[in-house]
């Protein structure tokens, strides 16, 4: 017995000692937001037989992050959204598209998604970051499409310089045994990234360049495939009292049609593809007031050239939020919905076809207190086929910023957009518009 129970021993020591070790450190962090809303009109129409009501309602979201320390070094890091919905409302659809910065359905996340999970290795040679991850922001604010896909990112520091190279899985259509009748082999969407970003004292600049292989309209009957490469270069300073931020995206490439299949439109082989988009951003600041403007474009598409692409591809993101009702994604798009016009015009929360221009400024009384004023002003770039004007129109906002402790607070905001004619499209005689306004409320909690 005695034999038994030391070669029981034994080898529980040798399991013990040979086997990984546990973490060692668990660090939280997240945020949690819970808003209310009122928008007086749910559309752009003046509508007189359906009628154009207002909605008020309040929302919540969790989003927390954990980093597991394995090692010094060694990091497991994921991040999980929940009950993410509208207090009291109906559910969306289980089977729904994948929510628009989430890896999970908008269903899913109104119960739990888990968004990231990635292995974060500080090697001998450089920093390994493999799993799904955070895709889709660079430079600034400007442009950043928060979202999540599967990613092998390397980075290494070279002096004052910082180098990333990345490779994106951003849509797999092999068989797989979840897919197990595919035949769209060759029809995956990947994306390839090297970014530079150098640092000094009172600033950065980057170039970020992204080559996108996208072939998931390789099936019949459209049968073509697009490439083209994305140069991102982008700058921020502080020149005195003044905070500097610029960005520029060029995009450039073409939609191959493929096997004898050409466009619809002049029966074209392919179509070339060139959007440009820029921002350029400045705030002063002179102790209890503050002062800045943004100046933001994104082209259009010129219905006038079927051979080329000018817009589409790029905008001004999920992540840049301007205004408190035009271009708004997070807060008055994601929670109320878009707002449409007639013909196909609408403002999804996505700066897109556009010139944009907005001045501000705003005051400190207290260390705890912010407000701000705004005036903006949108009109498109490029008037779609037929229609009669390009203004998307003008907006005033009005908020307030109180922080209640160093992790919790909150925010009262109004905003009224003076609608624009665009919104008309491409009939005059009783295409007539609303105004609109929205008041908003919002508590937030950092941990």
């Amino acid at each position: 017995m005695k034999r038994f129970w030391l070669v029981l021993l034994s080898l529980g020591l040798i399991v013990a000692f040979s086997s990984t070790a546990m973490a060692v450190d668990v660090k939280f962090s997240g945020e949690f937001y819970a808003g209310g809303m009122y928008l007086d009109k749910t559309n752009f129409t003046k509508s007189t037989t359906g009628g154009n009501p207002s909605t008020a309602f309040y929302y919540q979201r969790l989003r927390a992050r954990t980093d597991f320390t394995i090692t010094p070094g060694l990091k497991l890091i994921t991040r999980f959204d929940a009950m993410e919905r509208a207090w009291g409302a109906a559910r969306s659809n289980p089977v729904g598209p994948l929510a628009a910065d989430s890896a999970g359905t908008v269903a899913e996340n109104e119960n739990i998604a888990i968004d990231w999970a990635y292995i974060d290795y500080k090697s001998p040679i450089g920093t390994f970051l493999v799993g799904y991850m955070n895709y889709g922001t660079t430079g600034t604010v400007f442009g950043n499409n928060r979202n999540t896909q599967a990613r092998i990112r390397f980075n290494r520091m070279f002096g004052p310089v910082n180098v990333w190279a990345s490779i994106s899985k951003v849509a797999e259509n092999s068989l797989t045994a979840v897919k197990p009748a595919s035949t769209t082999s060759d029809a995956d969407n990947d994306v390839y990234h090297l970014e530079g970003i150098y640092n000094w004292k009172s600033g950065r600049a980057g170039l970020n360049v992204n080559y996108y292989n996208y072939a998931n309209t390789r099936p019949a009957p459209t049968s073509y495939k697009r490439t083209y490469f994305l140069f991102t270069p982008y700058v921020f300073a502080q020149i005195g009292p003044v905070s500097l931020q610029a960005e520029f995206n060029y995009l450039n490439g073409t939609d191959k049609y493929e096997d004898g299949v050409t466009t619809t439109v002049d029966n074209l082989d392919k179509v070339t593809l060139e959007n440009i988009s820029a921002y350029i951003d400045a705030t002063a600041n002179f102790g209890m007031f503050y002062a800045g403007g943004s100046f933001a474009y994104v082209s259009g598409n010129d219905p006038g050239t079927n051979d080329k692409n000018e817009g589409g591809l790029i905008n001004g993101g999920y992540d840049w939020n301007p205004c408190l009702i035009m271009f708004n994604y997070d807060d008055r798009a994601k929670w109320a919905g878009n707002l449409t016009g007639y013909g196909t015009s609408a403002d999804n929360g996505r700066m897109a076809n556009a010139w944009f221009f907005q001045l501000r400024g705003g005051v400190k009384p207290i260390d705890k207190l912010d407000v701000m004023a705004s005036v903006s002003y949108a009109n498109a770039d490029k008037k779609p086929a037929n229609y009669l004007y390009n203004d998307y129109g003008w907006e005033v906002d009005l908020t307030a910023n109180y922080k209640i402790t160093n992790n919790l607070s909150y925010m009262v905001g109004a905003g009224y957009l003076f609608t624009g004619k665009y919104y008309k499209a491409n009939v005059a005689v009783n295409n007539e518009l609303n105004d609109n306004f929205l008041v908003i409320n919002k508590l937030t909690l950092t941990f």
